[in-house]
């Protein structure tokens, strides 16, 4: 572990300071189906699970997602807004909501099949004046009509805000592995805060190590980037050379769904509490030393052990955490 890193000392943002979050991708329902035969339907999607999360942190969030009028996008549009999150203009214009099909093993861990349609609703406005961070998956920039769309807003919105991305890779979804890595470079390139799982590292680079991969993403562009490891918790590397471990909490696990999202959430929201966001902190967040990094990513790992210990992508408000 490296324990030095020197780093500015910006005002954190509060909760009231009028920013807001936006995030872009999918939002669709979840058809689980269990060891024991049940099937359930809730509503998910990494982009909106994480929409979710920083709604229930307290957080002013936005999503920029393609839903449907039926009755799984109307389930989807009152989860979401029941948290607080707000749909862009327009992001109920798909023919139908699209739907992705996990099957949990005997451990509760998750492997998706979906039936997605995404593209970013032609009534969204370009307005950044009040957006401190914006965060999308890789799904997002990849799946067309959409994704150029997204990779659009992602480099007009740098200019003044923070941009967080999760590669969240799914093969189904992809395509070509060649084209996926290429794209996830470019979208690493772009980012300033990269959270990654080490499934998605060992997908992207089978004979790679996550903290070489790590340390390599840090000198590509972003500031921060962590490696999430499940039950062993998560691994952190700074453009300024800082690396810290974090363990994970240990729990009864109900199931891994949107494990990763409470994670990414828990990630903006405490750099966001750590005055960390917006592109005029870009310097200080590469900067920041390990007394910083230290408690945010001892937050996540618990909000992420929340999530985990109960059924779904259902994770936890602000209260929950003694907040």
């Amino acid at each position: 572990m490296t324990a030095t890193g020197a780093t500015e000392s910006p005002e954190p943002a509060g909760r009231g300071d009028g920013a807001r979050a936006l995030v872009i991708g999918e939002a669709l329902v979840d058809v689980v189906r269990r060891t024991d035969g049940t099937v359930d339907e809730h509503p998910g999607g990494s982009p909106a699970n994480v929409a979710l999360g920083l709604a229930r942190l307290g957080r002013s969030v936005e999503l920029v997602t393609w839903i449907g009028t039926d009755d799984r996008g109307r389930a989807v549009r009152e989860h979401l807004e029941a948290s607080g999150v707000r749909l862009a203009a327009g992001s109920d214009g798909a023919a139908a909501t699209s739907v992705a099909t996990a099957t949990l093993d005997g451990t509760g861990a998750a492997t998706y099949t979906f039936d997605l349609d995404w593209q970013v609703p032609a009534e969204h406005a370009a307005d950044y004046r009040d957006v401190v961070v914006v965060h999308s998956s890789t799904i997002g920039a990849a799946l067309e009509p959409g994704g150029s769309a997204a990779l659009r807003i992602l480099a007009e919105a740098r200019v003044d805000a923070t941009i967080t991305y999760d590669p969240n890779i799914r093969p189904d979804l992809v395509g070509d592995p060649d084209d996926a890595r290429a794209l996830v470079e470019r979208l690493v390139g772009l980012a300033d805060v990269v959270k990654v799982s080490d499934e998605d590292l060992a997908w992207l680079e089978p004979d790679g190590d996550p903290r070489t991969i790590a340390r390599r993403w840090a000198g590509q562009g972003p500031g921060l980037v962590v490696v999430t490891r499940g039950g062993e918790g998560a691994l952190a590397v700074t453009a300024g050379g800082v690396e810290l471990e974090v363990p994970a909490p240990r729990v009864t696990v109900a199931d891994t769904v949107g494990a990763g999202d409470s994670f990414m959430s828990g990630l903006v929201d405490g750099l966001w509490l750590a005055g960390l966001l917006g592109a005029s902190h870009r310097i200080a967040l590469g900067g920041a030393g390990t007394e910083v990094l230290t408690p945010v990513l001892e937050r996540c790992a618990r909000i992420a052990a929340i999530t985990v210990s109960r059924p779904g992508a259902n994770p936890p408000r602000a209260e929950e955490l003694g907040a």
